[in-house]
């Protein structure tokens, strides 16, 4: 017979995986050397069960990200759908979802599914054949559970067991429409939504666009062209709009990349594994150790954007030894205060000079 676990244990009880792991403590002392979680033998499973007991009219939430479980286990203790992505318990008013990235491909799931760089999940929606409805039972409940403030909570599933990753809300926007394939081939329109984490371990998610890394990878810049970027505006902005901001950043970063390789500072494309995505500042210049991030507009807003994200970016390639410092890349000079807070935060600035024939380097030393 299988070996059973806290978790297990914690979703049949429906009390908390802390109050399980106490009573085993209490029984059974520390968990013996060597070993990194418990695995109890029926007997020992049915000593916790006397401990603790069932409050059959209680309905908390007992599982903890990470927790492992059978599928039908969860559907047995909350109820809801056991068959497709989404399930709408009636004794819960959360939502519970689940994704396999694996069985997933054979629908069309895995085309725009995975963890973002900017931390959220692209979850797409319910419906096999045919276009989807944002009326339809699941895809409408997630609508509901955000605007209600209920969790979504998601589950990465392998064949019957359902890995228990968190829960979440709907971002803004809350969902993209996107042509994908039904699970006949035929293309037809779908839904995306935008998952924003509020209690979650997304490590367990895989990230958008393919295998997470292991390592930095380094490769030859590109300069991007307008032309070839796939823009994918949300429901509330319009193509014209994501197009025109996105010329105005690329052709920054392009005309900057150029400069720097005139000048023998040739720019690289460098991508880091974090927290079970994979994210790329805009250039990385080796020769300097610069992490470049760009920003179309010197508006305050935009510059304090640029700066939380190349701190991130310096400091992820750091944790892997890559030689790195921050480099923000703008249109302008920005404002006084502006300027005073990079230079306080050891961030260099990079903008295009007056003269409109090069770029301006103020160093943040």
């Amino acid at each position: 017979m299988d070996s059973i676990t806290p978790a297990q244990l914690s979703l049949e009880l429906q009390v908390t995986s802390k109050r399980v792991r106490d009573v085993l403590r209490d029984e059974f002392g520390l968990l013996p050397p060597g070993k990194g979680r418990w695995l109890l033998s029926p007997a020992e499973a049915d000593s916790v069960r006397a401990r603790v007991g069932l409050d059959a009219s209680s309905q908390v939430w007992s599982l903890r990200p990470g927790d492992e479980v059978r599928r039908r286990a969860v559907h047995r203790v909350y109820g809801g759908q056991q068959q497709g992505g989404i399930s709408t318990p009636k004794s819960i008013d959360d939502v519970l979802i689940f994704t396999d990235p694996d069985s997933g491909k054979e629908f069309g799931y895995d085309r725009h599914e995975g963890l973002r760089e900017d931390g959220n999940y692209s979850y797409t929606g319910e419906g096999q054949v045919g276009d989807q409805s944002i009326d339809k039972r699941g895809n409408a409940a997630l609508i509901r559970a955000a605007a209600s403030g209920n969790a979504i909570r998601l589950f990465r599933t392998q064949e019957v067991y359902a890995t228990y990753v968190g829960a979440f809300t709907l971002g803004n926007p809350a969902y993209w429409e996107k042509e994908i394939p039904d699970r006949n081939g035929a293309m037809r329109s779908g839904f995306v939504f935008n998952l924003e984490p509020i209690d979650a371990d997304t490590e367990f998610l895989p990230p958008y666009g393919g295998k997470g890394l292991a390592e930095p990878v380094v490769k030859d810049w590109t300069a991007p062209d307008f032309d070839d970027v796939l823009v994918e505006p949300g429901p509330s902005s319009s193509d014209l709009e994501a197009r025109t901001v996105s010329r105005l950043e690329f052709e920054l970063q392009n005309d900057f990349g150029k400069w720097l390789a005139a000048n023998g500072d040739e720019p690289k494309s460098l991508t880091l594994p974090v927290d079970g995505s994979n994210i790329m500042p805009d250039l990385y210049v080796p020769s300097r150790g610069w992490i470049v991030e760009a920003k179309r507009s010197v508006a305050r807003d935009h510059v304090r954007t640029a700066i939380g994200q190349v701190l991130d970016y310096t400091h992820a390639a750091r944790e892997f030894g890559v030689s790195a410092a921050p480099l923000i890349l703008i249109p302008g000079a920005p404002s006084d205060s502006l300027g005073s807070l990079l230079r306080a935060l050891g961030i260099s600035l990079a903008h295009r000079s007056d003269d409109g024939e090069g770029f301006t380097i103020v160093s943040s030393d």
